[in-house]
C-alpha cells in the first residue's frame, strides 16, 4: 500500500517536481544541454543488440563501479553499457574515466513518466544497482519489464535499517525487486537478511577494491 501510495503521489507531485528540477537548473546543479534526460527524453540513440544498464548516485558509487564496467565491456564486447549517475561531478567523472565505449546518461526523476519514458528507449536488457540509491518507481518499473536486476555494494547501515522497520512489508517488496544482491559486509548483509530478503550474499566492498585516483604529487604534497 505505502509503494501505491508513492506512485500515486509522484503523479500527483509532477509539476513540484518539475519546478523543483527548474530551480535546481537555474541555480547551476543541473546539465542547461542535457536537462531533458532527467525527464526521461535521451540524447544518445540506443545501439542494437543487448545492453547492460547500471545507476550510481554520484561520484564515489560511479568510480567503484567503473572497474566492474570495464571487467563486463571485456568479457561480453557485444554488449552495449550505459551508466546513470544524478550530479553533474559525476557525469565529468565519467566523461575523463569511463572510455568511450561507455554510455552516461542523467538518470530520470521518479516519475512514473519520466521512468516509463527512459525504459522504453534504453530497454536494458539487465540491470545493475550501486548500494543503496532505491528509488521506488525506478526499481518496480523495470522490474514489471522482466529486467534482471543486482544491487552490488550493497550496504545498509544500522540507522537506516531501524527506520526502514517501519515499513517492513515495503521495504521487503522493493528489495524483493532485485534478483541477486551482493552486500559490501556481513553486517550489511545480515540487515537485508533480517527483512526476508533472499538471494544475498557478501563479496566484499568495491571502493577498497577500485585502484587509487591519479593524482598531481607535487599539488598533493602542498
Amino acid at each position: 500500500m505505502l509503494l501505491t501510495a508513492y506512485r500515486i503521489v509522484s503523479w500527483l507531485a509532477a509539476p513540484l517536481i518539475g519546478l523543483y528540477l527548474h530551480r535546481r537548473l537555474a541555480k547551476g546543479r543541473e546539465h542547461p544541454e542535457r536537462f531533458p534526460e532527467r525527464l526521461g527524453h535521451a540524447s544518445l540513440p540506443r545501439p542494437p543488440g543487448r545492453l547492460l544498464w547500471c545507476h550510481a548516485a554520484s561520484v564515489g558509487e560511479a568510480l567503484s563501479v567503473l572497474p566492474l564496467l570495464e571487467q563486463f565491456g571485456e568479457e561480453r564486447p557485444d554488449w552495449t553499457r550505459l551508466l546513470t549517475t544524478g550530479t553533474l561531478t559525476s557525469a565529468e567523472v565519467v566523461a575523463q574515466h569511463g572510455g568511450e565505449a561507455l554510455l552516461h546518461q542523467f538518470v530520470p526523476v521518479d516519475r512514473p513518466d519520466a521512468v516509463g519514458r527512459f525504459l522504453d528507449h534504453w530497454q536494458p536488457s539487465l540491470a545493475i544497482w550501486v548500494e543503496s540509491e532505491l528509488w521506488p518507481n525506478l526499481v518496480r518499473l523495470t522490474r514489471a519489464r522482466g529486467v534482471p536486476m543486482a544491487l552490488v555494494n550493497a550496504r545498509m547501515s544500522a540507522r537506516s535499517a531501524k527506520s526502514w522497520k517501519r515499513w517492513p512489508n515495503a521495504v521487503r517488496r522493493l528489495l524483493g525487486a532485485f534478483d541477486v544482491i551482493l552486500a559490501q559486509s556481513a553486517a550489511d548483509a545480515r540487515r537485508f537478511l533480517n527483512f526476508g530478503v533472499l538471494h544475498v550474499t557478501t563479496l566484499g566492498n568495491l571502493k577498497s577494491a577500485a585502484a587509487p585516483l591519479p593524482v598531481d604529487d607535487r599539488e598533493y604534497r602542498k
